[in-house]
């Protein structure tokens, strides 16, 4: 779990750029295994930040598989695409979508996905939970970065709610990871 120069190069992109912070190593190192695991070929990002997240789950992936990754920041995307090409990816790997990401999901294809994995504003994690269901092949899985509740407000009221949904979904079988502020799992029946 130690990161690389591409991760610390896109670490310290976001530090210096400020307003998003990359998954830690474990949390990477869970995705690059869940994706690894699933032998994925599509995946959905919420959320690009400065690349971090999309090289481990990059690295999990199946050869020529693609990353569709979105968030609202021009320069989250250029940042992540060099930071992509610094790792050794073909540009043809990663598909940055600018936009807001209730409004990019519903155009993507539905079951087309194999895993989606939301990484941005808490309080829409209910939201993301639903479109990312409706983006998900059979057997595919659906995380969440900062699943706990950090503190009263949107956030914790969006964390929450989506674990009861999570829990009473009989579709889903889900995990809670302990990594960093808590990775949620789940696989879509």
């Amino acid at each position: 779990m130690v990161e690389d120069e591409p991760l610390l190069t896109a670490r310290a992109n976001a530090a210096d750029l400020g307003g998003t912070v990359p998954v830690a190593p474990a949390a990477g190192a869970a995705l690059r295994f869940l994706t690894a695991a699933i032998g994925a070929r599509a995946v959905v990002e919420i959320g690009t930040g400065c690349g971090s997240s999309g090289i481990w789950l990059l690295r999990g992936m199946r050869p020529g598989a693609v990353l569709t990754s979105v968030d609202t920041e021009p320069e989250y995307h250029r940042l992540a695409r060099k930071s992509f090409a610094q790792a050794g990816f073909a540009t043809n790997q990663a598909r940055l979508i600018l936009g807001r990401a209730l409004d990019v999901l519903p155009r993507l294809s539905d079951g087309a996905y194999d895993l989606v994995f939301c990484d941005a504003d808490q309080a829409h994690y209910p939201d993301y939970l639903t479109a990312g269901l409706r983006l998900l092949r059979v057997g595919g899985i659906v995380v969440f970065n900062d699943a706990l509740p950090p503190s009263a407000g949107p956030a914790e009221d969006g964390a929450s709610e989506l674990a009861e949904m999570v829990t009473a979904d009989e579709r889903l079988v889900p995990l809670l990871l302990p990594i960093a502020g808590g990775m949620l799992a789940a696989i879509k029946r």
